[in-house]
């Protein structure tokens, strides 16, 4: 195992398999995300509900670039599959708040499609990501 490059999350290296990965890109994505997630939960109404799924969604949608983070920085690949198994689970319930959001008329769709468009990019990214390191 390659530790170095599991470490900056670029290349990693295990006994037989690499998992390519855009650490950079993925890092400054997800960041941007929870940025937008920060913005959006700002714009919920102040009611029990809006500042009940402020809450939910804030903490999800945040958390996915924090565990992304620590994800790179994992020292075995057990513990890089864990964090990545959390990033999918927090960029899933940011998806599900998303659309929680549309369905209920919370806030008008176009306020929150693009950041919905997003959050399925990056659950498809971090998906496939964690199926590869299962598979091997």
């Amino acid at each position: 195992m390659n530790i170095g490059k599991l470490q900056n999350c670029g290349i990693v290296e295990f006994k037989n398999y690499q998992i390519k990965m855009k650490s950079d890109e993925l890092k400054k994505r997800t960041k941007a995300f929870a940025l937008q997630i920060y913005m959006l939960v700002n714009a919920l109404p102040d009611t029990v509900a809006g500042r009940t799924i402020a809450v939910q969604l804030f903490k999800a949608g945040t958390s996915v670039a924090a565990n992304y983070r620590a994800t790179c920085r994992g020292r075995s690949k057990a513990e890089f599959k864990s964090k990545l198994h959390i990033v999918l689970e927090e960029i899933d319930e940011s998806q599900f708040w998303l659309e929680f959001i549309i369905d209920a008329k919370i806030l008008p769709e176009e306020k929150v499609i693009l950041l919905l468009e997003e959050a399925t990019e990056l659950t498809a990214i971090f998906t496939k990501s964690y199926h590869t390191v299962s598979r091997n």
